[in-house]
Protein backbone atom coordinates (compact mmCIF):
# COMPACT_ATOMS: atom_id res chain seq x y z
CA UNK A 1 0.00 0.00 0.00
CA UNK A 2 3.00 2.23 0.73
CA UNK A 3 4.28 1.86 -2.76
CA UNK A 4 1.11 2.60 -4.35
CA UNK A 5 0.28 5.64 -2.09
CA UNK A 6 4.33 6.70 -2.86
CA UNK A 7 3.50 6.50 -6.28
CA UNK A 8 0.21 8.24 -6.61
CA UNK A 9 2.16 11.51 -5.22
CA UNK A 10 5.05 10.95 -7.65
CA UNK A 11 2.72 10.34 -10.82
CA UNK A 12 0.35 13.52 -9.65
CA UNK A 13 3.39 15.52 -9.88
CA UNK A 14 5.01 14.22 -12.72
CA UNK A 15 1.50 14.46 -14.18
CA UNK A 16 1.15 18.05 -13.50
CA UNK A 17 4.05 19.34 -15.31
CA UNK A 18 3.02 16.91 -18.33
CA UNK A 19 0.28 18.17 -18.41
CA UNK A 20 1.53 22.38 -18.19
CA UNK A 21 3.33 21.65 -21.17
CA UNK A 22 0.50 19.85 -22.98
CA UNK A 23 -1.46 22.69 -22.49
CA UNK A 24 1.43 24.56 -25.54
CA UNK A 25 0.77 22.07 -27.43
CA UNK A 26 -2.79 21.72 -27.77
CA UNK A 27 -3.30 25.72 -27.75
CA UNK A 28 -1.63 26.42 -30.98
CA UNK A 29 -3.34 23.38 -32.46
CA UNK A 30 -6.76 24.49 -31.27
CA UNK A 31 -6.01 27.53 -33.29
CA UNK A 32 -3.43 26.54 -35.88
CA UNK A 33 -3.90 23.14 -36.31
CA UNK A 34 -0.68 23.38 -36.18
CA UNK A 35 1.57 20.66 -34.34
CA UNK A 36 4.43 22.93 -32.68
CA UNK A 37 7.56 20.45 -32.60
CA UNK A 38 9.96 23.23 -31.38
CA UNK A 39 7.69 23.73 -28.03
CA UNK A 40 9.73 20.98 -26.21
CA UNK A 41 12.63 23.01 -27.02
CA UNK A 42 11.45 26.03 -25.34
CA UNK A 43 10.89 24.00 -22.19
CA UNK A 44 14.05 22.73 -21.91
CA UNK A 45 15.27 26.01 -22.82
CA UNK A 46 13.31 27.54 -19.77
CA UNK A 47 15.32 25.63 -17.27
CA UNK A 48 19.19 26.90 -18.96
CA UNK A 49 17.22 30.26 -18.61
CA UNK A 50 16.05 29.97 -15.11
CA UNK A 51 19.61 29.19 -14.32
CA UNK A 52 21.05 31.88 -15.68
CA UNK A 53 19.19 34.04 -14.14
CA UNK A 54 19.37 32.17 -10.48
CA UNK A 55 23.12 32.63 -11.03
CA UNK A 56 23.71 36.36 -12.05
CA UNK A 57 20.82 37.72 -9.61
CA UNK A 58 21.36 35.39 -6.39
CA UNK A 59 24.41 33.16 -6.34
CA UNK A 60 23.57 30.88 -4.32
CA UNK A 61 20.88 30.12 -1.70
CA UNK A 62 16.72 29.46 -2.11
CA UNK A 63 13.80 31.20 -0.95
CA UNK A 64 10.23 31.39 -2.15
CA UNK A 65 11.19 35.30 -2.76
CA UNK A 66 13.65 33.87 -5.15
CA UNK A 67 11.75 31.40 -6.49
CA UNK A 68 8.87 33.39 -7.70
CA UNK A 69 11.52 35.94 -9.38
CA UNK A 70 13.19 33.31 -11.43
CA UNK A 71 9.92 32.05 -12.45
CA UNK A 72 8.77 35.17 -13.40
CA UNK A 73 11.67 36.24 -15.38
CA UNK A 74 12.20 32.84 -17.29
CA UNK A 75 8.22 33.14 -18.26
CA UNK A 76 8.70 36.33 -19.61
CA UNK A 77 11.72 35.76 -21.67
CA UNK A 78 10.39 32.27 -23.11
CA UNK A 79 7.28 33.72 -24.03
CA UNK A 80 9.48 36.38 -26.08
CA UNK A 81 11.08 33.56 -27.45
CA UNK A 82 7.30 31.88 -28.04
CA UNK A 83 6.51 35.12 -30.22
CA UNK A 84 9.50 35.73 -31.87
CA UNK A 85 9.43 31.76 -32.72
CA UNK A 86 5.66 32.35 -34.54
CA UNK A 87 6.25 35.40 -36.51
CA UNK A 88 9.50 33.89 -37.88
CA UNK A 89 8.90 30.32 -38.54
CA UNK A 90 4.89 29.59 -38.49
CA UNK A 91 3.78 33.43 -39.60
CA UNK A 92 5.34 33.45 -43.09
CA UNK A 93 3.96 29.58 -43.73
CA UNK A 94 0.52 30.18 -42.31
CA UNK A 95 -1.08 29.71 -46.20
CA UNK A 96 1.33 27.45 -47.09
CA UNK A 97 0.64 23.74 -47.22
CA UNK A 98 0.60 22.14 -44.00
CA UNK A 99 4.26 20.24 -44.18
CA UNK A 100 5.80 22.76 -44.80
CA UNK A 101 4.63 24.15 -41.06
CA UNK A 102 5.68 21.34 -39.88
CA UNK A 103 9.26 21.12 -41.50
CA UNK A 104 9.57 24.43 -40.24
CA UNK A 105 8.55 22.88 -37.15
CA UNK A 106 11.33 20.69 -36.76
CA UNK A 107 13.77 22.89 -37.80
CA UNK A 108 13.39 25.53 -35.24
CA UNK A 109 13.56 22.69 -32.92
CA UNK A 110 17.12 21.56 -33.84
CA UNK A 111 17.84 25.61 -33.90
CA UNK A 112 16.75 25.75 -30.29
CA UNK A 113 18.11 22.77 -28.99
CA UNK A 114 21.49 23.36 -30.45
CA UNK A 115 21.72 26.87 -29.38
CA UNK A 116 21.00 25.68 -26.04
CA UNK A 117 23.94 23.05 -26.39
CA UNK A 118 26.05 26.54 -27.90
CA UNK A 119 25.07 28.66 -24.75
CA UNK A 120 25.52 26.30 -21.90
CA UNK A 121 27.45 23.30 -23.43
CA UNK A 122 26.61 19.53 -24.18
CA UNK A 123 26.60 18.59 -20.02
CA UNK A 124 24.55 18.23 -18.00
CA UNK A 125 23.74 21.15 -15.27
CA UNK A 126 22.97 20.77 -11.83
CA UNK A 127 19.67 22.66 -11.52
CA UNK A 128 20.03 25.23 -8.09
CA UNK A 129 17.54 24.91 -4.86
CA UNK A 130 15.78 27.82 -5.40
CA UNK A 131 13.13 26.10 -2.94
CA UNK A 132 14.19 24.75 0.47
CA UNK A 133 14.15 20.87 0.60
CA UNK A 134 11.87 20.00 2.59
CA UNK A 135 10.31 16.60 3.45
CA UNK A 136 7.64 15.23 5.61
CA UNK A 137 6.86 11.07 5.79
CA UNK A 138 3.18 11.05 6.28
CA UNK A 139 2.52 7.27 7.20
CA UNK A 140 4.81 6.27 4.83
CA UNK A 141 4.90 8.35 1.98
CA UNK A 142 7.62 10.72 1.50
CA UNK A 143 6.48 13.76 0.11
CA UNK A 144 8.95 16.88 -0.48
CA UNK A 145 7.60 20.71 -0.59
CA UNK A 146 8.69 20.85 -4.09
CA UNK A 147 6.10 18.06 -5.23
CA UNK A 148 3.34 19.55 -3.26
CA UNK A 149 4.21 23.14 -4.75
CA UNK A 150 3.95 21.43 -8.27
CA UNK A 151 0.67 20.07 -8.22
CA UNK A 152 -1.01 22.86 -6.36
CA UNK A 153 0.53 25.59 -8.54
CA UNK A 154 -0.04 23.40 -11.50
CA UNK A 155 -3.62 22.55 -10.78
CA UNK A 156 -4.44 26.75 -9.85
CA UNK A 157 -2.63 27.83 -13.42
CA UNK A 158 -4.63 25.41 -14.91
CA UNK A 159 -8.14 26.45 -13.75
CA UNK A 160 -6.88 29.82 -14.18
CA UNK A 161 -6.47 29.24 -18.05
CA UNK A 162 -9.64 27.09 -17.95
CA UNK A 163 -11.37 29.63 -17.04
CA UNK A 164 -10.10 32.35 -19.18
CA UNK A 165 -11.10 30.78 -22.16
CA UNK A 166 -14.35 30.01 -21.01
CA UNK A 167 -15.50 33.35 -19.46
CA UNK A 168 -13.04 36.25 -20.78
CA UNK A 169 -13.51 38.14 -24.51
CA UNK A 170 -9.88 37.12 -24.92
CA UNK A 171 -11.19 33.66 -24.47
CA UNK A 172 -13.95 33.88 -26.60
CA UNK A 173 -12.11 35.46 -29.55
CA UNK A 174 -9.24 32.35 -29.21
CA UNK A 175 -12.17 29.30 -28.82
CA UNK A 176 -14.10 31.54 -32.11
CA UNK A 177 -11.04 31.30 -34.15
CA UNK A 178 -9.83 28.08 -33.36
CA UNK A 179 -13.56 27.31 -34.55
CA UNK A 180 -13.09 29.35 -37.92
CA UNK A 181 -11.00 31.79 -38.65
CA UNK A 182 -12.15 33.64 -41.48
CA UNK A 183 -15.44 34.14 -39.72
CA UNK A 184 -13.34 35.34 -36.37
CA UNK A 185 -12.26 37.92 -38.80
CA UNK A 186 -15.35 39.09 -40.11
CA UNK A 187 -16.34 39.42 -36.50
CA UNK A 188 -13.97 41.82 -36.35
CA UNK A 189 -11.36 39.82 -34.26
CA UNK A 190 -7.74 40.17 -34.98
CA UNK A 191 -6.58 36.91 -35.45
CA UNK A 192 -2.88 37.22 -35.62
CA UNK A 193 -3.23 38.87 -31.93
CA UNK A 194 -5.13 36.09 -30.73
CA UNK A 195 -2.24 33.47 -32.42
CA UNK A 196 0.00 35.69 -30.69
CA UNK A 197 -1.86 35.42 -27.74
CA UNK A 198 -1.98 31.47 -27.52
CA UNK A 199 1.99 31.26 -28.02
CA UNK A 200 2.75 33.46 -25.23
CA UNK A 201 -0.18 31.67 -23.11
CA UNK A 202 1.40 28.49 -24.52
CA UNK A 203 5.00 29.50 -23.95
CA UNK A 204 4.68 30.83 -20.40
CA UNK A 205 2.67 27.71 -19.08
CA UNK A 206 5.67 25.54 -20.82
CA UNK A 207 8.55 27.96 -19.14
CA UNK A 208 6.77 26.76 -15.81
CA UNK A 209 6.71 23.34 -16.54
CA UNK A 210 10.33 23.39 -17.59
CA UNK A 211 11.32 25.08 -14.43
CA UNK A 212 9.36 22.19 -12.37
CA UNK A 213 11.33 19.50 -14.30
CA UNK A 214 14.47 21.07 -13.22
CA UNK A 215 13.59 21.58 -9.59
CA UNK A 216 12.17 18.13 -9.34
CA UNK A 217 14.47 16.16 -11.27
CA UNK A 218 17.71 18.72 -10.52
CA UNK A 219 19.42 17.78 -13.66
CA UNK A 220 18.88 19.17 -16.89
CA UNK A 221 20.07 18.74 -20.66
CA UNK A 222 20.25 20.50 -24.05
CA UNK A 223 18.26 17.77 -25.75
CA UNK A 224 15.86 17.26 -22.77
CA UNK A 225 12.78 19.03 -24.44
CA UNK A 226 12.39 16.33 -26.97
CA UNK A 227 11.86 13.96 -24.35
CA UNK A 228 9.50 15.80 -22.37
CA UNK A 229 7.74 17.30 -25.58
CA UNK A 230 7.10 13.85 -26.51
CA UNK A 231 5.67 12.97 -23.33
CA UNK A 232 3.23 16.48 -23.29
CA UNK A 233 2.32 15.41 -26.88
CA UNK A 234 1.47 11.94 -25.75
CA UNK A 235 -0.31 13.54 -23.56
CA UNK A 236 -2.09 15.77 -25.23
CA UNK A 237 -3.37 12.91 -28.33
CA UNK A 238 -4.65 10.85 -25.14
CA UNK A 239 -6.49 13.70 -23.48
CA UNK A 240 -7.63 14.66 -27.36
CA UNK A 241 -5.38 17.39 -28.63
CA UNK A 242 -6.65 21.28 -28.73
CA UNK A 243 -8.95 20.76 -25.74
CA UNK A 244 -7.77 22.27 -22.61
CA UNK A 245 -9.63 19.81 -20.33
CA UNK A 246 -8.11 17.14 -22.32
CA UNK A 247 -4.65 17.88 -22.23
CA UNK A 248 -4.96 18.73 -18.32
CA UNK A 249 -6.78 14.90 -17.67
CA UNK A 250 -4.37 13.20 -20.57
CA UNK A 251 -1.21 14.60 -18.71
CA UNK A 252 -2.40 13.55 -15.63
CA UNK A 253 -3.06 10.06 -16.48
CA UNK A 254 -0.16 9.66 -18.23
CA UNK A 255 1.68 10.71 -14.97
CA UNK A 256 0.18 8.06 -13.04
CA UNK A 257 0.74 5.62 -15.67
CA UNK A 258 4.27 6.00 -16.00
CA UNK A 259 4.83 6.24 -11.93
CA UNK A 260 2.84 3.08 -11.50
CA UNK A 261 4.65 1.68 -14.50
CA UNK A 262 8.10 2.30 -12.65
CA UNK A 263 6.63 1.23 -9.37
CA UNK A 264 5.08 -1.80 -10.38
CA UNK A 265 6.96 -3.05 -13.70
CA UNK A 266 10.62 -1.31 -14.15
CA UNK A 267 11.24 2.41 -15.14
CA UNK A 268 13.21 1.24 -17.83
CA UNK A 269 9.67 -0.15 -19.60
CA UNK A 270 8.26 3.03 -19.24
CA UNK A 271 8.42 4.33 -22.38
CA UNK A 272 7.20 1.16 -24.28
CA UNK A 273 4.05 1.46 -21.62
CA UNK A 274 3.83 5.14 -22.59
CA UNK A 275 3.02 4.42 -26.61
CA UNK A 276 1.65 0.79 -26.23
CA UNK A 277 -1.06 3.15 -24.23
CA UNK A 278 -1.14 5.68 -26.54
CA UNK A 279 -1.71 3.15 -29.42
CA UNK A 280 -4.58 1.42 -27.38
CA UNK A 281 -6.03 5.37 -26.83
CA UNK A 282 -6.15 6.02 -30.78
CA UNK A 283 -7.54 2.34 -31.99
CA UNK A 284 -10.88 2.91 -29.10
CA UNK A 285 -10.90 6.37 -28.93
CA UNK A 286 -8.97 8.01 -31.92
CA UNK A 287 -9.86 11.49 -30.73
CA UNK A 288 -8.33 11.55 -27.57
CA UNK A 289 -10.56 10.86 -24.24
CA UNK A 290 -11.96 14.39 -24.60
CA UNK A 291 -12.05 14.84 -27.47
CA UNK A 292 -15.72 14.29 -28.66
CA UNK A 293 -17.06 16.41 -26.27
CA UNK A 294 -15.10 19.85 -26.92
CA UNK A 295 -14.28 18.75 -30.48
CA UNK A 296 -13.99 22.40 -31.62
CA UNK A 297 -12.75 24.18 -28.77
CA UNK A 298 -9.01 25.10 -27.83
Amino acid sequence: MDIFLQQLVNGLTIGSMFALIALGYTMVYGVMKLINFAHGDLVAASAFVGLFIFTELFGEGGSIFRAVTVFLLTAVVIAACGVLLERVAYRPLRTAPRLSAVVSALGASMVIQNGIMLLWGPQMKIFPDLIPQIYWDIGGVVISLIQVLIMVLSLVLMITLYVFIEKTKIGTAIRASSIDQDAARLMGINVNNIIVTIFVIGTSLGAVGGLFIGLYYKGITFNMGWQYGLYAFVAAIIGGIGNIPGAMLGGILLGLFNAFIAGYVSSTWSDAFTFILLIVILIVRPTGILGERVAEKV
